[in-house]
């Protein structure tokens, strides 16, 4: 049953991603800076480093399944999420075993993660052409703007899922 909460999650932060630049005011939504909610990943940073024990890869089969919606309902190349989040899940995976699971940690590993997957999402989207642009004005004008936000986003939603994922974690059997 926790699982299903887990995906309630998932899908929720899925719809509310869409719809979030929608909430920010016109003016930092019109201006040349450009912000992309990463909840999704953040979500599944926390599944990662609170709810999966030792050997299990619960964030990491979310991750490609998230990840391949997020392609299916808001971008037009399969793959490219899918793709970036499962590498970023399975390196926080590999990483979480050398460092202790709390709020700094996390954090580096969200700014890590976030850094990541947008940076491969962009090279991606240049390499076959979606995209082009100077990779100057990218690090100012998108990158930067979107680690912000999701930092934001991060440090809200953190207090709100911690002991949740944390509880739900040690009460599963991982047998």
């Amino acid at each position: 049953m926790k699982r299903i909460y887990i995906l309630l999650f998932l899908f929720l932060f899925l719809i509310l991603e869409g719809v979030a630049i929608n909430f920010l005011p016109s003016s930092i939504v019109l201006g040349d800076k450009m912000f992309v909610p990463h909840w999704i990943l953040i979500v599944l940073i926390l599944i990662e480093m609170f709810f999966d024990r030792g050997n299990s890869y619960n964030a990491l089969i979310y991750a490609l399944i998230f990840g391949l919606l997020i392609d299916i309902v808001y971008t037009g190349i399969l793959g490219v999420y899918m793709f970036s989040y499962g590498i970023v899940i399975y390196m926080v995976h590999v990483s979480k075993k050398f460092l202790h699971g709390n709020f700094f940690v996390t954090l580096l590993f969200s700014i890590l993660g976030l850094v990541v997957s947008d940076l491969l999402i962009t090279f991606i989207y240049d390499l076959v052409g979606v995209i082009t642009f100077s990779w100057q004005h990218y690090w100012l004008n998108r990158l930067l703007p979107t680690v912000l936000l999701n930092i934001v986003f991060f440090i809200i939603i953190y207090f709100l899922l911690v002991k949740r994922f944390n509880k739900w974690g040690s009460e599963l059997s991982w047998d």
